[in-house]
């Protein structure tokens, strides 16, 4: 039985609210709650930093949230630049839509244009990893005026002969019906553990005693200060609040070249080539969802593009390398360096 009632939308659509105590005291994540009303829901986001600065766009994908870029945020406001970072809705501090059907990635695309317009947002950096490149740089793609620079970080637009790892593939499976996942998640294994996973916090041998009854390994203070982090948004909610998490990687159009993700994608792919302002790839090297391979060949289409490896960074380098991220772009910007 989830904690907060359930609600609905003035067009009836299911959602339940995370409470506020869920967010308090996290870990290097003093922001103050914004919101912006889409389709009747309570889109969340983080505005900090000096409104005549410069402006960045953090993006986040699964199963995180704008807690993910926190590490980025504090470095670039520093330095006199507006940070924005919104949370999916399903994610963070925006509302929980229940019903799975409503999830899609066009949704969360519009979405994020919303936001982009109700702020009337120009100038902006991009910081698109995970979720966040397709969602995100579907924005570059159709209003190019707003955007200054592209900061791309393990992820892909979905395009003709994207050839998925078997990493990827494995990820997506485990949200089907009877993988890993599907039967694990939340009863047993929580966000904030996949997230320690993913992180080297725990090591991958410790998923049979995670399944056998939810028992994790011994976490040092800050591994836990994170996994709560991660944990936050959900806490206290059932197994309904979780379908936006759920959708995500059963979204992913692997061999499916007709889904609307897949041709989204491969029209913000194909317009994308042309673009000829300043790109940054900043790639985490030991992601085996997205490769390093496969970040050089994407950055080899901009001859204006540089491309940093994180050789030490996994699939979120946000998390691991955040201040190092956000030095490179200052240093690239030529904005509050020194």
């Amino acid at each position: 039985m989830a904690s907060v009632n359930l609600q609905r939308t003035a067009d009836g659509v299911p959602f339940l609210r995370a409470p506020d105590g869920n967010f308090e005291g996290l870990d290097g994540y003093p922001f103050s709650p914004n919101y912006l009303d889409f389709e009747g829901l309570r889109l969340h986001y983080v505005d900090v930093g000096p409104r005549d600065g410069p402006v960045a766009m953090l993006m986040h994908g699964m199963p995180t949230w704008s807690f993910l870029n926190r590490h980025i945020i504090h470095v670039l406001v520093a330095k006199g630049w507006r940070c924005i970072a919104h949370d999916h809705i399903g994610f963070g501090r925006s509302d929980k839509v229940t019903d799975p059907d409503w999830y899609s990635i066009r949704r969360h695309t519009r979405a994020c244009r919303t936001l982009i317009e109700a702020l009337d947002l120009k100038g902006i950096t991009l910081f698109a990893q995970d979720w966040g490149g397709p969602t995100g740089l579907a924005q570059a793609a159709e209003m190019g005026e707003r955007f200054d620079r592209l900061v791309i970080m393990n992820t892909w637009l979905p395009h003709a002969g994207y050839d998925y790892s078997q990493a990827i593939r494995n990820w997506a499976d485990g949200w089907k019906p009877g993988g890993l996942y599907d039967g694990s998640v939340p009863d047993r294994m929580s966000l904030g553990s996949i997230m320690m996973l993913a992180l080297g916090h725990m090591p991958m041998s410790a998923i049979p005693d995670i399944l056998a009854g939810g028992r994790t390994p011994d976490l040092s203070p800050q591994a836990l200060a994170v996994k709560r982090g991660y944990d936050a948004p959900h806490q206290g909610l059932d197994a309904s609040a979780y379908s936006g998490p759920r959708r995500f990687p059963l979204s992913i159009p692997i061999d499916c070249p007709d889904d609307p993700t897949a041709v989204d994608g491969a029209q913000h792919f194909e317009a994308l080539k042309s673009w000829t302002k300043p790109i940054h790839f900043i790639w985490g090297g030991m992601d085996a969802v997205f490769t390093a391979d496969w970040g050089r060949a994407w950055s080899a289409l901009y001859p204006q593009a540089t491309f940093d490896l994180l050789p030490d960074a996994g699939h979120f380098p946000q998390e691991s390398h955040g201040a190092e991220i956000a030095r490179l772009v200052l240093q690239y910007a030529g904005t509050g360096v020194g």
